[in-house]
């Protein structure tokens, strides 16, 4: 992704961003549409010495009828802070802004899977939940072809291209370098990246974080993702399976422990909270995501999307418990059955509820 233009356009862009900003900053509000995508807009607020935290920064609102969140009629939707993140486009002391979305009255819109979620992770805290997730994605053209592909077919088949090095391997590695190192600056809990098994397809891991953590973590991650493939004029597609064809496809694997599980004896916790997902298989695919039938087939390092499984080492489990973990006795479990569109909120919490119990009203 070498085009003189668009190198030319990110100079010029670059004289802007260096200019100064006469005691203000600039605060990016990011929130999740009807769809599973992120939106955000920008609003100046005073610069102050220490930064802003999520009580501290002023409620915002947008127009819900133009994302599918509210009537047109009564379209006000609200946008409540709740993290916050310095932003790498713009630099310091720049932020951005993660929100909440709640209709007029100050309930939770029914897109906000986060307001249940941090329910579930306070009234359970003392578990000290452990959570890291495994998001893979395709990198796609404007015509929706993945990068790398004929203009006419199929790649040859997989084998070269999982954490493949080198060209006709690997492809748009820019993004994926960039996108490292946006979250690094964030101060998302970003741990590793790696070339997939198709190409253009890559994952990259977030976590350990704690409770409510792991969901702002991600959704933070994947708007940032998203903001670095506009800058190359790249599609970022989180479907579980955006060609078909003999592919693996798409997951969003969640690994999970408590502080119960990650002691010496732990092993019979995870088997007590393994026991607890079977009982509950049906609800937890309910929601782990849109088309994961066409990922959850049995094939390719997956279990069937109609039966529970696990195993130790068993990646065509729907539970996975590491060698090293069964070996010691003690440590986390792995949940491969998460689409890579789920709501890292809903998987979160929903592996919380099943273990641990529902929080009342």
């Amino acid at each position: 992704m070498s085009d003189p233009s668009h190198i030319t356009y990110t100079e010029n862009l670059q004289k802007f961003l260096r200019l100064p900003q006469g005691g203000k900053i600039i605060a990016e509000y990011i929130w999740v549409d009807s769809e599973g995508g992120v939106r955000s807009k920008s609003r100046t607020l005073d610069e102050k010495e220490t930064p802003y935290t999520p009580a501290e920064l002023p409620m915002w609102n947008f127009d819900g009828s133009s994302t599918g969140q509210a009537p047109g009629e009564n379209s006000d939707i609200y946008l409540q802070p709740v993290a916050v993140f310095p932003d790498p486009f713009r630099g310091t002391p720049n932020i951005l802004v993660l929100a909440e979305c709640l209709n007029n009255d100050g309930t939770p819109n029914k897109y906000n899977h986060r307001h249940e979620c941090a329910k579930l992770m306070e009234a359970h805290a003392d578990h000290k939940p452990w959570f890291g997730l495994e998001q893979e994605y395709t990198l796609l053209d404007l015509n929706d072809r993945p990068y790398g592909w004929p203009k006419n077919g199929y790649p040859a088949p997989q084998g070269p291209y999982y954490c493949g090095v080198g060209a006709g391997k690997v492809v748009m590695r820019d993004i994926v370098e960039a996108h490292y190192k946006c979250c690094l600056y964030a101060g998302v809990k970003i741990s590793g990246t790696n070339a997939e098994v198709m190409p253009a397809q890559w994952e990259y891991q977030v976590g350990p974080c704690e409770g409510i953590e792991m969901g702002d973590h991600l959704w933070l991650s994947r708007f940032l993702l998203h903001r670095v493939a506009e800058e190359f004029g790249a599609k970022v597609s989180f479907d579980p399976k955006p060609i078909p064809g003999d592919w693996n496809g798409a997951g969003l694997h969640s690994n999970f422990s408590t502080k119960e599980m990650r002691e010496e004896g732990g092993m019979k916790h995870i088997e007590a909270a393994i026991k607890k997902l079977e009982g509950r298989h049906a609800e937890h695919i309910a929601v782990y995501g849109e088309g994961n039938e066409k990922r959850l087939t049995g094939r390719h390092e997956t279990g069937s999307i109609d039966t529970f499984s696990y195993g130790v080492a068993n990646r065509a489990a729907s539970i996975r418990i590491p060698r090293e973990c069964a070996a010691k006795g003690y440590g986390y479990f792995e949940d491969r059955r998460p689409a890579s569109n789920a709501d890292p909120y809903q998987i979160t919490g929903i592996t919380m509820e099943t273990c641990f119990g529902a929080v009342s009203e």
